[in-house]
Parts: C-alpha cells; structure tokens; sequence
C-alpha cells in the first residue's frame, strides 16, 4: 500500500521564506499521499495572508503557542500519516526527498528513523556547504549532531514508544529527539541522498543565540550521560569568546582563553577534567607560547 505521509511546518515570523517552504512541500512527487500541516505561532509579518492563499492542500492554524516544539507538538497530535517530516518554515526539501524516504523506509522495515544528507542555504536559497552528515553511530551523537533535522522522517509509531518533543526545549529539541529515540533502541538509516536545504541566516536561532544554544544542549546531555563530551564543552567555549569578539587572531589570548574557559565549562557540567582535555588544552597553551616567544625572537 501506498504510504501516507505527514510534513509539519511550524511557523512564526517567516514569511520571506515561507512561500519557498511550502511550495518544496507541494511539489514533491510520490505514490502515496500528503498531509501538510502548518502551525503558525500567531504571526504579524504576513505569514497569515501567505497561508490564506495557500490551495486546500494545505492544512494550517495561527495561534500563540509555547515556541518551536509547542508548534511541532501540535501538529504531530493532528498528524495521521503513517510517515512524518518536520520542515521548519526556512527550510526546504529537494524534489524526489519525500519518495526517497520513504522508499529507504519500505525496504527497511526494521528502521523507523531515516535520515539523508543536506545542504546549508544562504537567504536565496544558493549552497554555503554540505551538511556534515556521518554514518548511524549512536556514541558519535553524544558527541556532535550529525543529523541534520528537515532531511529526517520517521514512522508515527516512534510517537507511542517515546512521546513528541520536549516543549521546555528551544535550541537543541530536535538533537534531544534523535538521542531519546536512539536511547530507547530505535533504528536509524542513512540515507545517501541529499534531501533538504537547512537555510542559515542571521535570525537564524542557533547563529543569534550561541552560548544559550550550547548551554541548553550540555544541560540536556547531563540527563543522558554521566559526562558532557569534551567537543561540547570546546564548543561552548568558543561561543563565549566569540559572543566577547575575541577571535584566533587574537594571538597568545585566544588559546589561552578557550582553554581556560574550556576548563571551567568541565568543572561546570561534569564536576571534572578529563585527561584528554588536559592534554588538549596544555598542548594548545605550549603551542601559542612557543610561537608566541618566535615572535618576539624575530623581532
């Protein structure tokens, strides 16, 4: 039988890139059938008067919610699709990407997430460079996200086994869902295809709001894992430096720095250094130190 696939798109404050968003939807050609369902949190720029042209196709409702996952939430308890796609109201798929998907998923029936390759997109929809999408290793996760969130489909049923969202979450909801679905034993497939554009942008959340998105992410790792992963750590480091525009050019300051601050966000999370953090800030130190005192030499 034909598979039944539902596309969710929560919306607030997007309608410049909304159109394209919906239109990728639509276009998408397979032999089952589609249910897009566009959750608007109650926009003012226009998002309501794109959705009221919008043909029956497209299912939607405008109303203030609790942010991102509140939105997704919402259209996942009106989903019936046998298949769901999240697309954020920025994002697009590629044509074929829907069919793709589930093709990977018909073939694999023990396999109820499937994930492909993406492109990151400037406003115009023009590649700035590839996603870096890796091969299924549930401990690499802990480590990075490698998922990239509109080229993922997953079958309805993971929503009884491990429940929506997390709606307290804003920045890393979608990260946490793949760990919990990992976590409860789910199977995931990498699909070798690319299947979406994930557009950055300046009110992009994750580029405007860097220390509070790795604060959110090391907070919800804690709940996982007994030790926040040094590359997280490293990576809220380098937020803090670059939110106080200290930067590697900075010479002897910038290693220095991110190594202190790397420091402190271990003993902030895991109450501890690792041996591999103190290996890897001390060489970082004696490296900006050796080249430190050449310059000084050559003068």
């Amino acid at each position: 039988m034909p598979p039944s696939v539902s596309v969710i798109t929560p919306s607030y404050n997007q309608g410049r890139f909304l159109e394209r968003t919906i239109q990728s939807v639509l276009s998408q050609q397979f032999s089952g059938s589609l249910e897009y369902l566009v959750m608007d949190g109650g926009s003012t720029d226009g998002t309501v008067a794109i959705l009221q042209q919008c043909d029956s196709r497209v299912q939607w409702v405008s109303e203030k919610d609790r942010g991102q996952a509140d939105a997704v939430n919402k259209g996942l308890g009106k989903a019936t699709g046998d298949v769901i796609g999240w697309l954020n109201s920025d994002d697009v798929y590629y044509p074929g990407a829907i069919a793709a998907a589930c093709e990977a998923l018909d073939s694999h029936p023990e396999v109820d997430v499937v994930y492909g390759d993406a492109n990151h997109i400037d406003e115009h929809d023009g590649i700035l460079e590839p996603y870096p999408t890796e091969p299924w290793n549930f401990d690499r996760l802990l480590e990075t996200c490698y998922l990239c969130q509109p080229a993922v489909f997953f079958r309805k049923r993971v929503l009884d086994r491990c429940g929506p969202l997390n709606p307290e979450l804003h920045f890393c909801l979608d990260y946490e869902y793949w760990i919990r679905l990992a976590a409860a034993g789910v199977k995931f497939l990498w699909l070798r295809r690319v299947l979406a554009g994930s557009r950055l942008h300046a009110e992009t959340k994750t580029c405007g709001f860097r220390i509070r998105f790795h604060t959110e992410i090391n907070d919800m790792l804690r709940r996982y894992v007994p030790r926040v992963p040094d590359p997280w750590l490293f990576s809220y480091a380098h937020a803090v430096l670059d939110e106080k525009g200290i930067s590697r050019s900075d010479g002897l300051r910038f290693p220095l720095l991110v190594s202190a601050h790397s420091l402190r966000a271990a003993l902030r999370w895991n109450h501890a250094i690792s041996r591999q953090m103190t290996k890897t800030t001390g060489s970082w130190a004696i490296v900006a130190l050796r080249n430190f005192c050449l310059r000084r030499a050559a003068k």
